[in-house]
């Protein structure tokens, strides 16, 4: 998968929630299908840890292994679909102004 920068055509004053997360300070929103979850980098140079669940069964939840093997790459970008640990698809990447994710470093929480 080519890394393709994408810049979202969503305008951040129709967002639903609007959260300012300071650094090393948890935060946690159920989503539902069709809603966009955007990440933002204020302060330049940091990375996020972030870890999905199902809100219907808690134990199914983000695998980078199904995820590498579905894009048949290491890096995530635009149109990169997170996989379950159950195999289904998850979350879908829709614009990104990074180009690149890694999915093998793990976040600093337990529970990666």
């Amino acid at each position: 998968m080519s890394l393709t920068l994408k810049t979202s055509t969503l305008d951040p004053a129709h967002a639903v929630v609007d959260v300012i997360v300071p650094a090393g300070e948890p935060w946690m929103q159920k989503l539902t299908q069709g809603q966009v979850f955007r990440i933002l980098d204020l302060e330049g140079n940091q990375a996020v840890d972030t870890l999905f669940f199902s809100a219907d069964d808690p134990e199914e939840h983000y695998s980078m292994t199904h995820t590498i093997q579905a894009q048949r790459a290491l890096y995530l970008t635009t149109g990169s679909v997170l996989m379950s640990s159950e195999g289904r698809p998850m979350l879908s990447i829709v614009a990104d102004t990074c180009g690149r994710h890694d999915t093998l470093g793990g976040a600093s929480a337990t529970a990666s």
